[in-house]
């Protein structure tokens, strides 16, 4: 239940939700921490918790509070690194059969058509791009443990794009952290960066919506030619 809690405090007030942990002692700050960077990458049916804002905060906070820095960067390592390790052996032993029961509903058809399209273009560069795209984040390493992907093709790519996507995130907030517009505006840019990071996905979304909509257009329309095709037949026929 506490970390449910946590979840909702993180979602509603990023800034106020790590203040409380931190006021809960360090340890219990990076306990939640790798919580939720774990479980954002590491289970399929939660792929709305917000890990890049969450790593921008903790970095925010590492500048300004009883965080340690080195300490924050090694925990959010093993976090992203092991998080998209289970969820590629998910993938890999339970995925046809999650996909077959429908109880994922964050597994929508344009979801799943758009990650695969994503796994398909790039390859196993696709597990170190996937990490800077909110939702496909999560879903690549299912799809890719799921669709066969080599063990140790797959793990080289997890550690790299796990430490570049999680230091990233962790260091701009750690940097900008002591400019006091940064200070002033904390949740606004938390919002903004939320905003930022969903952009792709939805962008990704309308356009896979719109070929499907192109796509049922065609087959309407030749489904129209073909009933046309076969009036004119039967009415020569009966002429004849």
């Amino acid at each position: 239940m506490d970390f449910i809690n946590a979840i909702v405090s993180l979602l509603q007030d990023p800034m106020a939700a790590i203040q409380g942990w931190i006021a809960s002692g360090p340890v219990v700050a990076y306990g939640f921490i790798f919580l939720i960077v774990f479980v954002e990458t590491g289970v399929v049916f939660m792929p709305f918790l917000p890990g890049d804002s969450l790593l921008f905060a903790a970095g925010f906070f590492a500048h300004n509070s009883e965080l340690q820095i080195l300490v924050l960067l090694a925990v959010v390592w093993v976090a992203a690194i092991v998080g998209d390790q289970c969820n590629f052996m998910i993938g890999h032993f339970l995925g046809k059969r999650i996909i077959a029961s429908g109880k994922i509903k964050a597994l929508t058809p344009e979801r799943v058509a758009e990650t695969e399209g994503f796994l398909e273009k790039w390859g196993g560069l696709s597990i170190f791009l996937g990490r800077f795209f909110p939702f496909i984040r999560t879903f690549v390493p299912f799809f890719a443990g799921m669709g066969g992907m080599h063990w140790h093709h797959f793990f080289g790519f997890n550690v790299l794009g796990g430490i570049t996507w999680s230091t990233l995130f962790t260091m701009l907030g750690y940097w900008f952290g002591d400019i006091p517009v940064v200070q002033e505006h904390f949740e606004l840019l938390v919002v903004g960066i939320i905003l930022v990071s969903v952009i792709p996905t939805v962008v990704g979304v309308v356009r896979a919506w719109l070929k499907n909509r192109q796509a049922e257009t065609v087959l309407a329309e030749e489904d129209l030619a073909s009933d046309a095709g076969g009036a004119e037949d039967e009415s020569s026929n009966g002429a004849r």
